[in-house]
């Protein structure tokens, strides 16, 4: 290849990284023909951002006076709600848009306090103009929806809670 088509490949490639950073995304693979047997394949990926743990906080104990009252929660039992670590969370397979009915004026699959069985469709993960229909992994109750129809989603996102 020419310098030329260096320099036009090399931009091609800043060009794509400039699309993940735009659009939030974590990866992308493009395959560019140039003739029979000449092609440039690219994948452009980049690690989702690490969340650091919160420092530990030391604190004094607080005077009597300042202690809860009998019956109120105490501190150390209100703890951060974190769908994706709740046992009951359906996480999405893919990258991909979520899609909470089979057809866009049809009704949605399930929604809070549905009855679900195992292996029912619970929503569509679309991938690549692929519609993945996401089962639930064991039968329950709909407790939580955590996501909306037609939003984007990353692989291992938190979809809904079943209980």
């Amino acid at each position: 290849m020419s310098k030329t088509s260096h320099e036009a490949d090399v931009a091609f490639i800043q060009a794509l990284a400039e699309l993940l950073r735009e659009h939030d995304l974590t990866e992308l693979q493009v395959k560019r023909e140039y003739g029979q047997d000449d092609s440039l394949d690219v994948r452009v990926s980049r690690s989702a951002p690490v969340q650091m743990a919160a420092p530990a906080q030391y604190m004094t104990a607080p005077a009597p006076s300042a202690m809860p009252a009998a019956g109120a929660p105490a501190a150390a039992e209100i703890a951060v709600d974190d769908p994706a670590q709740h046992p009951g969370a359906v996480t999405s397979p893919m990258v991909g848009t979520v899609y909470m009915a089979p057809e866009p004026d049809a009704p949605a699959f399930v929604s809070v306090g549905t009855a679900v069985t195992e292996g029912q469709t619970l929503l569509i993960v679309e991938a690549m103009k692929t519609m993945n229909h996401i089962p639930a992994p064991k039968s329950g109750t709909v407790k939580r929806i955590l996501v909306e129809d037609g939003a984007p989603v990353e692989f291992g996102a938190p979809l809904m809670i079943i209980e």
